[in-house]
């Protein structure tokens, strides 16, 4: 299989049933093929490879980087045949699903996955979602960017799944906040279209990953009041008081007060 084209790329990104092999890393750690799990036990060194080289897509890794992450306390000499055994095996369990292809290339001591075989990965499907979605956003067409976006949000299960080295919180705090971003991009959207439902559906995941984001919790008491739920605006006002106050000890902002004086006195302003 030859390497995909943009518009191939963007278009298996839609639809991870489409590919051969799926690793996940968005949320707990997952291997799929064609959209059904695979068996692989959790902890186990076939799930740290995959999981390295997913993390790492966009290069190759060097043979002895990869026996320092998976044996770093082995010899270097029984690291690589551990390495060498470790990828025989992974190829083997996916050569059915790639039509005979390795699942892992080694060129000259360095590693990589054969995406061109037909593996995907969810991390570089949700940043060509939201890239594509930032493109028809620059040309003019914001119902395709929605499109696009609400595609990316539903790859985001949860925040990276990776380990605690410093290039893995980095990247897990990089994909969170583009996809904090894109949640408050299609809350507001909704909103100015008058579509609170939809509205608050965002702002809910919004506040379900940063609970302390008052202006999030302000677009609920707006939407709420735009509904004709006044009384749940005024309710969900003191929840957020509370909540403030219990866990950062801290008093609203004076925005979220002021708006609440507002649902109090001239809901109809809203």
């Amino acid at each position: 299989m030859n390497e995909h084209s943009p518009e191939e790329l963007v278009k298996l990104c839609r639809d991870l049933t489409a590919w051969p092999i799926m690793i996940c890393l968005l949320g707990n750690f997952r291997l799929l093929q064609a959209g059904q799990p695979l068996s692989v036990r959790v902890g186990s060194k076939i799930e740290a490879l995959l999981a390295y080289l997913a993390l790492h897509h966009w290069r190759r890794v060097p043979r002895e980087q990869l026996v320092q992450e998976l044996w770093p306390d082995s010899d270097l000499t029984l690291g690589l045949n551990s390495l060498n055994n470790l990828v025989h095996q992974l190829n083997k369990l996916l050569a059915s699903a790639l039509e005979g292809a390795p699942a892992v290339l080694n060129q000259e001591g360095y590693y990589r996955l054969n995406e061109a075989a037909g593996i995907g990965i969810d991390v570089k499907c949700f940043d060509v979602l939201v890239d594509s979605g930032n493109q028809q956003l620059q040309a003019g067409d914001p119902a395709a960017a929605l499109a696009f976006y609400r595609g990316a949000i539903k790859l985001y299960r949860n925040d990276l799944f990776a380990s605690a080295d410093a290039q893995s919180v980095i990247e897990r705090e990089r994909l969170r906040s583009r996809y904090l971003r894109l949640l408050v991009h299609l809350a507001e959207t909704y909103f100015q279209d008058k579509d609170y439902s939809s509205c608050l559906e965002y702002v809910w995941q919004l506040l379900a990953h940063d609970p302390y984001r008052e202006d999030a919790h302000r677009l609920v008491m707006r939407c709420y009041v735009r509904r004709n739920e006044r009384a749940a605006a005024l309710r969900h006002y003191q929840v957020c008081v509370e909540m403030l106050r219990e866990q950062l000890q801290v008093s609203p902002e004076s925005a979220t007060v002021a708006l609440f004086e507002q649902i109090r006195l001239n809901p109809d302003s809203i």
